[in-house]
């Protein structure tokens, strides 16, 4: 009886075992399910997604250029610049104190005066004015004593040549000459590119006064690391990125064409130059240096998204996937290569999967309890 008794008790025992050791699973399994539920579905409202300008995009395959990324600067084209130079020497005073590099100037506007009153040689358009003056006298003198036959045809001539000379020297200096001295003026309306002179300055004959750029057209030059030297007779096209505008600009878009790419590799150098040519739309300026995606061979049915929709967490990269119309999940994907508008996505990504492109970080707020996302109030 006693044995019996015992045996009841042990069974007891056990069953009271593998009933709490099965709520405890049951519990268990419960726990990692809501755990699973609050990491991969975001909750997140309509009324939140329309106060944040949340957009989407439904995922299919397309066409992505092969790219090449490196980096570039933006240089003026060779014609729409000029250089200005020195008809006289002298003295150099700026025609304004306001002229300076990147100064807007008109047609016809005078740069600088060149004036060589102070100087030992003296005013060389006041020595051509009496050497012209000379020259007209000696001129009218022999006009009638050739007529008169008194001189010879061959010395009238040599007397007509000195003051042809000298009339074309003195008009030419005339044409400029102020009371302050010569004035060197552009042909063109531009901007100042480059100064190579300043106030009080001496010049000569000859010397370069200033480069006008009318900075209609521009180039952008790539340097593409000889690796890729291969792909460069496939390049068409290009977006580029300055460091002071976040504004992504396309070749093509601005009337642009590729120009030219180096054949071969300079000594001094493992890079190649890469040129285009395009309008310069007011906001691009020459001597920037830029982020460049050089667009070469089409690549068809490939994944990708704009670059606004990829997230970065300790050099993994993720994306948010809307589930319905308020619940969001967050998914990894490994990306491929990048055009500076787009970025391809070699996995985790399936056709028809709808991709949040606009407020991602307003759903990646709400996937944290204790952030609110902007737009969101109790």
């Amino acid at each position: 009886m006693r044995t019996t008794i015992i045996s009841i008790c042990i069974a007891y025992a056990m069953l009271f075992v593998g009933c709490n050791a099965h709520n405890q699973n049951e519990h268990g399994e419960h726990d990692e399910h809501d755990e699973h539920h609050d990491t991969d579905n975001i909750h997140f409202t309509v009324e939140q997604a329309q106060a944040t300008g949340l957009e989407t995009e439904s995922i299919v395959t397309d066409t992505f250029r092969y790219v090449i990324k490196t980096s570039g600067e933006i240089i003026s084209s060779q014609s729409d610049e000029i250089t200005i130079s020195s008809t006289s020497s002298g003295i150099v005073s700026f025609a304004k104190s306001s002229f300076v590099e990147g100064t807007a100037i008109s047609a016809g506007e005078t740069i600088v005066t060149v004036s060589a009153q102070t100087l030992p040689e003296g005013d060389r358009t006041a020595v051509a004015k009496i050497e012209y003056e000379a020259a007209l006298n000696a001129f009218e003198r022999a006009s009638s004593l050739v007529n008169d036959r008194i001189i010879s045809q061959k010395e009238f001539e040599q007397v007509r040549l000195r003051y042809e000379t000298a009339k074309m020297v003195y008009e030419a200096q005339a044409s400029d000459y102020s009371t302050k001295g010569i004035s060197i003026s552009t042909p063109k309306s531009g901007f100042i590119k480059n100064l190579f002179v300043g106030q009080g300055d001496f010049v000569s004959v000859g010397q370069p006064i200033a480069t006008i750029s009318q900075n209609r057209r521009i180039q952008l030059r790539a340097e593409v690391n000889e690796i890729h030297f291969n792909n460069l007779n496939s390049i068409t096209d290009a977006n580029f990125k300055m460091a002071y505008d976040d504004s992504l600009y396309n070749v093509s878009n601005l009337n642009g064409k590729l120009l030219t790419y180096g054949r071969s590799i300079n000594k001094n150098s493992f890079f190649i130059p890469v040129i285009f040519e395009f309008d310069n739309v007011g906001k691009i300026i020459p001597g920037s240096y830029v982020e460049v995606y050089l667009l070469s061979y089409p690549r068809f049915n490939v994944f990708s998204l704009p670059v606004s929709a990829i997230t970065e967490e300790q050099g993994l990269h993720f994306i948010y996937l809307q589930l319905d119309e308020e619940h969001y999940k967050k998914q990894n994907v490994v990306l491929g290569q990048n055009d500076g508008a787009r970025v391809e996505v070699v996995s985790g990504l399936n056709a028809g999967d709808i991709v949040v492109t606009k407020g991602v970080y307003q759903v990646k707020l709400a996937a944290t309890p204790s952030a609110i996302p902007e737009g969101h109030s109790h």
